[in-house]
């Protein structure tokens, strides 16, 4: 799409002007209005101007007017005492949501390229990346990476964003460190608490271990043990119990018998000495024989009381003569290993507990690298899909390379050379570059750049400051004036 008409009136230092769709250069001394052509120009498509001032001094309405070979024209009119104007038509017709509808007809650095060579290496390359068109939305984002991160800046192309989630100075790279760091150190905790736990251990084997009962049956067997010792020591003493019962009583009857002595014998010394209480004194020596027997008989049952508890017992005992001591060594045996299996039960949850957690952490760093690694290969799916306006450019870690250079590697004038490339990036969009300034190139870059834009038929608005205070001059590519150049009279007027 080239211009076939452009007409401004009272906007910035212009009082009147046309130009046709031919390329030109306006040259001239300083504050003579060169830039209010390139300026009315931007005004027209971005509704947008640097200057305090767009309305010519003096006059309520500025007005420029483009047509195009494709029928499209855009009338703007800035008003100081009413309401903006604003007609934007295809073929006759109004068009829908004209500033939106504009934007799609321009890239940036068609509007100014030359402050393309000042940009930061950064600006550079962020302008060309806005260059690959690749629709995409937030929605995208979540979708491949399920989630929207809160620390990168969606202001930037799609390039530059997939830069930023896998640089080193990401989130995402200095999380998964700090998750490796985490790894390592719960590694090493589970290596130290691992060399004091038996090898093989069966951590639910001996969490079940019902030591109590257990120890209960130990005690069972050795109770039954017990009784058979006690039985056997039991019989083997009985005849020597017997015998100490026997000896029990004689000694009881011998004592009895000794104290009936000594007790009769004074009695009957008393008898000797008390004729007159004889009577009384046999009587009470009946008595004594009675109590002797009294005694005999207490003594003989006291044995039997003791003979019967004593073949009681034995018959106890009796009962487990012919059985067999149980063995209990393996048992004793699986409760000391038990007890000791137990001990470690604390250190091994607790190291358990601490694998599960190194295991959620390896998870965790596989997603962070699963997304560092996507967003490193994602451009190249991008790339792959997306229309790509400027041969030769790729993308590599979100730097864009021409020819597999930076853009900040290339000189001057291959970057200005690149900007007629932009111009061309939209098939259907403006195909002009305005340039302001042109003074700044060097002469041969400056030329080349004009012959850039005459072999791929790109219409250019240069300016040039001259030393010439008298006039401004509109010259076409081929060097014919395209209007009056005098400054005081002349049919069009800057």
């Amino acid at each position: 799409m080239r211009t076939t008409k452009i007409k401004i009136k009272n906007l910035f230092g212009i009082t009147e002007t046309e130009l046709d769709g031919r390329s030109v250069e306006i040259t001239g001394a300083n504050g003579v209005g060169k830039t209010s052509v390139i300026d009315a120009f931007r005004y027209a498509l971005t509704n947008q101007s640097d200057r305090s001032i767009i309305v010519h001094e003096g006059e309520k309405e500025g007005e420029i007017i483009i047509e195009t070979d494709t029928g499209l024209s855009i009338d703007r009119r800035k008003r100081t005492e009413q309401a903006d104007y604003k007609s934007i038509k295809e073929n006759g017709r109004e068009v829908m949501s004209p500033e939106s509808f504009l934007k799609q007809l321009f890239s940036p650095l068609q509007l100014d390229p030359v402050s393309f060579t000042l940009m930061t290496a950064k600006e550079k390359n962020r302008a060309i990346l806005d260059l690959v068109e690749f629709e995409w939305d937030l929605s995208f984002i979540r979708e491949k990476f399920g989630e929207i991160p809160d620390w990168v800046n969606y202001d930037q192309n799609i390039l530059e964003v997939l830069s930023d989630m896998q640089s080193e100075n990401g989130e995402w790279f200095k999380e998964r460190q700090n998750v490796n760091r985490d790894i390592r150190n719960e590694t090493a905790f589970i290596e130290d608490i691992a060399k004091d736990i038996p090898e093989h251990y069966q951590a639910d084997t001996w969490e079940s271990y019902d030591l109590g009962a257990a120890y209960k049956k130990l005690e069972q067997i050795k109770e039954h043990n017990s009784r058979i010792e006690r039985a056997k020591l039991f019989r083997s003493s009985y005849d020597a119990k017997l015998r100490q019962l026997e000896a029990d009583k004689m000694i009881a009857v011998t004592s009895e018998e000794k104290t009936i002595a000594a007790e009769r014998e004074s009695l009957l010394a008393d008898i000797e000495r008390k004729k007159a209480e004889i009577r009384a004194a046999e009587e009470k020596v009946a008595g004594l024989v009675g109590k002797l027997e009294d005694k005999k008989a207490l003594a003989e049952s006291r044995f039997n009381e003791a003979k019967t508890k004593l073949d009681t017992d034995m018959s106890v005992a009796d009962e487990y003569m012919d059985k067999q001591p149980l063995d209990c060594a393996e048992l004793q045996s699986e409760i000391s290993t038990a007890e000791a299996m137990k001990r470690h039960l604390n250190e091994y949850k607790r190291m358990k507990e601490m694998q599960d957690k190194v295991g959620e952490l390896h998870k965790i760093s596989d997603e962070y690298t699963r997304k560092i690694e996507l967003a490193r290969t994602l451009p190249g799916t991008i790339l792959e899909n997306a229309h790509i306006p400027i041969e030769g450019l790729t993308v590599k870690e979100g730097i864009p390379l021409i020819n597999g250079l930076p853009v900040s590697n290339l000189s001057e004038g291959e970057q200005l050379s690149l900007c007629v490339d932009v111009a061309l990036s939209k098939p259907n969009g403006l195909q002009i570059i305005l340039i302001d300034g042109t003074e700044k190139l060097t002469s041969e870059n400056r030329e080349k750049l004009y012959s850039k834009c005459r072999e791929k038929g790109v219409q250019f608005i240069a300016t040039r400051t001259t030393d010439d205070m008298e006039k401004t001059t509109l010259t076409s590519t081929f060097g014919e004036s395209v209007t009056g150049t005098t400054k005081k009279a002349r049919k069009s007027r800057i």
